[in-house]
């Protein structure tokens, strides 16, 4: 999920927090859960921090260790003690659950969206993501900014306030898991193209009731669609070039990094009077009928990198970084 909504979280579970009779009867205890849970529902999104090393080191880490196994216990302890220092007295079995609790359900939601994450960390370090929640969701996040504006009026105890909410939540994820699986049966019902051997990716969108589509209909080779209105539409075809230049991208580390992260990667070639531009994109991604999660190498003709970029780009944002169109070695 986005940061905006782990931090609604972090509070909403601060409410449900409530239910403990340690907690409601403990202030302080209270007050050190509160900080505890919107901490704990940030902590994993530290490796953030990576962006200021390099845009590659933050895509191959970004949801990696930090999200693992080891992770959660690190940070509930971190976290956690952190708190008892400041917090003396408050009962640390108690705070620890809660913090536990929060880093746990932040590392859990993050598995339903598209970009996943190593979760299973050291177990395997297979990206996991169901597809099933969008990266911001408004029902979770409107939800709780009205049970936290309920719970701030007194409108409700916080117990039964949060007891519903995340009751509520619970069923509209599995709502959301049963439409996922309905959905993708649909697909091959509804296109014409079906074949057992084509992988279908089903994308959420902000919209319930909406979804993108990709299928790879053979290596390298994919289509992109819409799942609206209970109708499946193909938008774009994606054939992915074969060159000497794409294949010496790929150690790169900018390249190395995104193709780390993704399996549906799809790379093409432009060549220039200097050289070669190679441009990886990630088909999962579609805004605007373009591909916007990018890693882009500049070579001579030699084919030796010049220059390189790799992320999500903005119009224009590539060209102005690499200064492709007026690029004279």
């Amino acid at each position: 999920m986005d940061t905006g909504t782990h931090l609604v979280v972090g509070l909403g579970l601060a409410g449900l927090a409530y239910v403990d009779p340690a907690v409601a009867s403990d202030s302080a205890l209270a007050t050190a859960v509160l900080i505890g849970t919107v901490l704990g529902s940030q902590a994993p999104d530290l490796d953030g921090l990576l962006r200021f090393r390099s845009n590659a080191s933050y895509i191959r880490n970004h949801r990696g260790k930090s999200h693992s196994l080891p992770a959660v216990a690190i940070w509930t302890a971190l976290i956690t003690l952190m708190l008892a220092v400041l917090f003396r007295g408050v009962s640390v079995p108690h705070l620890a659950l809660w913090v536990f609790i929060a880093v746990a359900f932040h590392v859990f939601s993050d598995l339903f969206n598209t970009y996943g994450t190593q979760a299973f960390r050291p177990i395997t370090e297979k990206w996991i993501s169901w597809n099933i929640i969008h990266i911001f969701d408004p029902v979770i996040f409107s939800s709780h900014l009205i049970a936290i504006f309920m719970w701030s009026v007194h409108m409700a105890p916080p117990a039964q306030i949060f007891t519903v909410l995340y009751g509520l939540l619970a069923l509209y994820y599995v709502w959301r898991t049963i439409v996922h699986f309905g959905v993708a049966r649909r697909l091959k019902l509804q296109d014409p193209q079906y074949a057992p051997t084509h992988r279908y990716i089903l994308i959420p969108t902000i919209h319930l009731y909406a979804w993108n589509v990709v299928k790879e209909t053979e290596p390298n080779h994919y289509t992109i669609g819409e799942f609206r209105n209970n109708k499946l539409r193909w938008v774009d075809k994606v054939r992915c070039h074969d060159h000497a230049a794409i294949d010496a991208t790929k150690s790169h580390p900018d390249v190395a990094a995104f193709l780390y992260f993704t399996s549906t990667a799809c790379a093409e070639v432009k060549e220039h009077s200097w050289g070669y531009e190679v441009r990886w994109t990630d088909v999962r991604y579609r805004h605007r009928k373009q591909y916007p999660f990018v890693a882009v190498v500049l070579m001579d003709k030699e084919l030796r990198a010049i220059d390189s970029y790799v992320g999500w780009r903005s119009e224009g944002r590539v060209e102005k970084k690499l200064k492709i169109s007026t690029y004279n070695p």
